[in-house]
């Protein structure tokens, strides 16, 4: 049996899916392969040395009456600068991404705003763009500090070197109280 749900491909970095053009029974499925150029563009905003590869595809469905659920899988090789050498580390990065937009969502009142539990949830907006789900997620998956292979921090910062309890402060006060004359 083949899925005859519609596919909307894309080689760039956006693929704006206007809900009203989408089938409501079915949803659509979708597949986005960026080119060199836009993976360039990409690693730029991101302040990654390169992203080698990158492809994101999975389906919009609808859930319920109003609500829609994106379930995709981003696959995405990318090249950091090691934290300690500045040497290029590759990641190789393979993750599922989940997005649920509510029609009735809470809006946010007043000047403290709780962050929900389920980081999923999103506002629905009468366009959706797995392009930019995409590039959220890339940027959550990526390493926050790539170290290259056998990269380790030189004493001096690790502080192997230093005595494993710092000096008193007030031990200086304290030998001057005892040097001064008593009157």
């Amino acid at each position: 049996m083949t899925d005859t749900t519609p596919l909307r491909e894309t080689d760039g970095l956006s693929l704006p899916l206007r809900l009203t053009d989408l089938n409501a029974r079915v949803g659509t499925r979708f597949r986005l392969t960026p080119t060199p150029e836009a993976r360039a563009a990409l690693a730029e905003d991101l302040g990654v040395e390169r992203i080698r590869k990158l492809t994101f595809h999975g389906s919009l469905t609808p859930d319920g009456r109003h609500d829609w659920r994106l379930e995709g899988t981003l696959g995405a090789t990318v090249v950091q600068a090691c934290v300690v050498t500045a040497e290029p580390v590759t990641s190789r990065i393979d993750t599922a991404v989940s997005r649920h937009y509510l029609r009735r969502m809470a809006q946010p009142q007043g000047p403290e705003v709780e962050i929900p539990e389920d980081d999923t949830l999103e506002p629905l907006t009468p366009e959706i763009d797995p392009g930019q789900v995409m590039a959220e997620a890339l940027a959550l998956a990526l390493p926050d500090y790539p170290r290259a292979e056998g990269a380790d921090l030189p004493d001096s910062i690790t502080g192997a070197d230093q005595p494993d309890e710092r000096p008193n402060p007030f031990a200086a006060l304290a030998a001057l109280k005892t040097d001064l004359p008593k009157s």
